[in-house]
């Protein structure tokens, strides 16, 4: 059972990025200020060979996250008990020091739907959230980091602010976050929003990680800005300044740069990294 004691994560206030095994020899020989890494949870649940020989090498000088995408924490249908055990084998196996999932749904009956798909903040969807958080907590037997999503509408039946309505699972169910500020950016474009004015409603004490990463830039049919969550290019400058400007309000915590499609070569992530570490080194000297 879930210990709501126990700490949400055992990060160190370092810089983490996201693993690709065609990254393995320069983390080993090159890792600069890489102090942890992450994977999905759904690419090592296989019993075995070169991804889990790979994970146990880097255990020596790597903290380790495990981050899921499947889930679907926010899914009107009951959490697949399935995948559940096969969530706690892997953490069991592991020892990450943090495991984080989405604010979003991805399936429907029998389907699973290769997306992470927003909800309405309600009070139904507050209690049926909650109720699966519980669940995983229980059956995993640690505290869980949730991570706020990347927004293109807005629901009319809508109650809640996303910041309280995370503020509200928090008391509820003893979780904590993962603040992904890319997505507070993107969703704050999307929606006209202020994403400082997000930050500060933010609960940032219950934050135990932060993620930055890159998007790709559109047009609606009306002509105005779209942004898309891709991980799949260069964190841009002001995403960069919306980290300085939460950092300098949570102090320091672990900050992860992801980077999970048209993966580059080690040297440009680990430009990515330096940065990273550049933000923290400031809100540390101050």
């Amino acid at each position: 059972m879930f210990d709501q004691s126990s700490p949400a994560t055992r990060l160190p206030n370092g810089v983490g990025v996201s693993y690709k095994p065609q990254h393995f020899n320069d983390l080993r020989d090159a890792p600069g200020p890489v102090s942890w890494i992450e994977v999905h949870a759904e690419n090592y649940m296989g019993d075995g060979g070169r991804p889990h020989a790979q994970l146990r090498a880097l255990a020596d000088d790597f903290a380790l996250s495990v981050h899921g995408v499947g889930l679907s924490i926010g899914g009107e249908t009951p959490l697949d008990t399935d995948h559940l055990a096969r969530l706690r084998t892997l953490l069991d196996r592991t020892s990450p020091a943090s495991f984080s999932e989405h604010l979003a749904w991805s399936t429907h009956g029998a389907e699973f739907l290769n997306d992470l798909l927003p909800l309405p903040y309600t009070d139904a969807t507050l209690t049926r959230v909650a109720d699966h958080i519980a669940q995983v907590q229980d059956t995993l037997g640690r505290q869980m980091l949730l991570e706020n999503p990347s927004s293109y509408l807005a629901f009319a039946e809508s109650t809640y602010s996303e910041t309280d309505f995370l503020a509200a699972l928090v008391h509820k169910t003893g979780c904590g976050l993962l603040l992904d500020v890319n997505n507070v950016f993107v969703s704050s474009t999307n929606l006209n929003l202020s994403p400082q004015a997000y930050i500060d409603a933010y609960p940032l004490e219950a934050v135990g990680e932060i993620h930055v990463g890159g998007h790709d830039e559109d047009h609606d049919d009306h002509g105005a800005p779209l942004l898309i969550d891709s991980h799949g290019a260069a964190v841009v400058d002001p995403v960069w300044a919306l980290l300085d400007y939460t950092l300098a309000r949570s102090g320091p915590k672990p900050v992860l740069v992801e980077w999970d499609t048209d993966v580059p070569d080690w040297p440009v992530l680990r430009d990515e990294a330096d940065r990273a570490a550049a933000a923290l080194a400031q809100v540390m000297a101050n």
